[in-house]
């Protein structure tokens, strides 16, 4: 479970949307499944996850010498916890 999760996002769109709709987005392996990162959060972090919102961002092609690079996607999930949870690592940032 724990290469399910790669990294929290944060920013400031994020931390409005964890304080506003407690919701918060990760960066997870882009074979992830929704209840796979619901197992994951709820168990790394110890909070009840109400729903698990995926989309995968497509990635930019770049230059390389004279070719074009291949392009690197990966998958963002919004985490929507339950009311009265949090997680601390969002806090205050």
């Amino acid at each position: 479970m724990s290469h399910v999760i790669k990294a929290p996002l944060i920013s400031e769109k994020n931390a409005a949307h964890a304080e506003d709709a407690n919701t918060y987005a990760f960066e997870v392996a882009l074979d992830a499944t929704k209840p796979e990162i619901q197992k994951a959060i709820e168990k790394s972090f110890n909070v009840k996850v109400e729903s698990v919102r995926t989309l995968i961002c497509r990635g930019k092609y770049f230059r390389k010498q004279i070719k074009m690079g291949p392009p690197k996607h990966w998958k963002k999930a919004l985490v929507k916890l339950k009311a009265g949870e949090k997680i601390s690592i969002f806090e205050g940032a």
